[in-house]
């Protein structure tokens, strides 16, 4: 398994610290992707602006996200801040709409990766294409998964993918 893992570019943060990713969870106005991305600049201990343009929910009506707008508010703070952008894909359009607004690195959330079939989606879209693309653990308890997952990006030709552990979540019997 330790091969599958590394790359030769992994990413990493500045001066051997660990990478330092921040911004919305979820983008909802060009003023609070403006002046978050103005701040988080200013620190200067971020290496990459992160912004929620798709929101996946668990119930139907809920705030799903701004979509392709928030793009065009993620490419102006870049050019602003010269920050490097992360945003989380789930679908194969997803991944379309960032490779077209300048993405520099891609996400899979949690919820994205317990499906093999949105994994086959991805790396499908994502199949000669060198971007870097960081992988959530799934939010069940199962390694094969999220393994699985990086392994469909891996022979999709992505080099550089970074698995990113957040945590399990699981049901206990009462």
């Amino acid at each position: 398994m330790s091969n599958l893992l590394k790359s030769k570019n992994l990413l990493k943060g500045k001066n051997g610290n660990p990478l330092q990713i921040a911004g919305p969870c979820s983008a909802e106005t060009k003023e609070q992707v403006l002046n978050t991305a103005r701040r988080l600049k200013a620190t200067g201990k971020v290496d990459i602006l992160r912004l929620g343009i798709w929101k996946p929910r668990t119930m139907p009506g809920s705030f799903e996200g701004v979509g392709v707008e928030g793009l065009l508010w993620m490419q102006e703070a870049k050019e602003e801040t010269g920050l490097p952008v992360t945003v989380e894909v789930a679908k194969a359009s997803h991944v379309d709409c960032c490779l077209d607004f300048g993405v520099d690195v891609l996400w899979i959330g949690a919820r994205t990766t317990v499906s093999p079939f949105a994994m086959e989606e991805l790396a499908i879209a994502l199949k000669g294409v060198d971007i870097p693309v960081m992988v959530k653990n799934p939010i069940n308890p199962d390694l094969k998964l999220w393994i699985g997952g990086i392994e469909r990006l891996r022979n999709a030709g992505i080099s550089e993918i970074a698995a990113i552990h957040r945590g399990f979540s699981y049901l206990e019997e009462k």
